[in-house]
């Protein structure tokens, strides 16, 4: 195993953990005035009334979706009788349908960013950068189902698996597991760990409030009389 392989899948990931989590505690600290999406939906609605949705959907499917079919033990599969292969094949298609979605809602927001002058006059660079990156990640994650439609007998699923589940359960061995696995797979994985580290110097920020927002739910109701 090569120095640059073992700091970017055995070390990197606990970087980019780490600038995500402090990053965004300092960010809400420090500069609360910022902690939001910063709508542009006042200067075009536009692609945005359907682009929004399709990739909300699209990135919340995928981002619950590689947390349970990577971090879900794979004796939990095996105990339910799910095959190695059948895991594999329903992640390809759930990630192709909701990878599809977001990719369609991408571009939607895509064109709107940088066709609009209005929109594209209020844009920052790191709106722009946000945008590309998640598009060149996803594009990635969805040409890698091409690759996994080479060898459907999970292999490369399980050592995937079990590669992020040693990161999170703080195993020194993790990169090993993952090798031999093709090009695609790791530049997909480099992608997808640097959106961590540009999330608390970003809009994504907002991602937060949108799971906080959850505690509403249980929130006592506010009673407003009259004087």
């Amino acid at each position: 195993m090569n120095y640059l392989h073992q700091f970017l899948f055995g070390i990197y990931p606990y970087i980019a953990l780490a600038i995500f989590l402090l990053g965004s505690l300092i960010r809400f600290d420090r500069e609360q005035y910022t902690w939001k999406s910063e709508s542009s939906q006042t200067l075009n609605t536009g692609m945005l009334r359907l682009g929004s949705p399709l990739f909300h959907v699209g990135v919340l499917g995928l981002l619950f979706g590689h947390a349970a079919g990577l971090l879900t033990p794979v004796w939990v599969w095996d105990t339910l009788g799910v095959s190695h292969s059948t895991k594999q094949l329903v992640a390809m298609i759930a990630g192709g349908l909701m990878g599809s979605m977001c990719l369609l809602g991408l571009l939607m927001l895509l064109a709107r960013r940088f066709s609009n002058d209005r929109v594209r006059a209020r844009s920052t660079f790191k709106d722009k950068l946000v945008l590309l990156w998640l598009l060149a990640t996803l594009l990635l994650g969805l040409s890698s189902i091409f690759v996994s439609a080479g060898h459907l007998d999970g292999h490369m699923m399980v050592l995937l698996m079990t590669w992020a589940q040693h990161i999170v359960t703080l195993r020194g061995d993790a990169a090993g597991f993952i090798e031999s696995a093709p090009l695609i797979f790791k530049l997909h994985l480099f992608m997808g760990m640097s959106l961590f580290v540009i999330f608390p110097f970003t809009r994504l920020v907002h991602v937060w409030s949108g799971f906080g927002a959850v505690a509403y739910l249980n929130r006592a109701y506010q009673l407003v009389r009259p004087r």
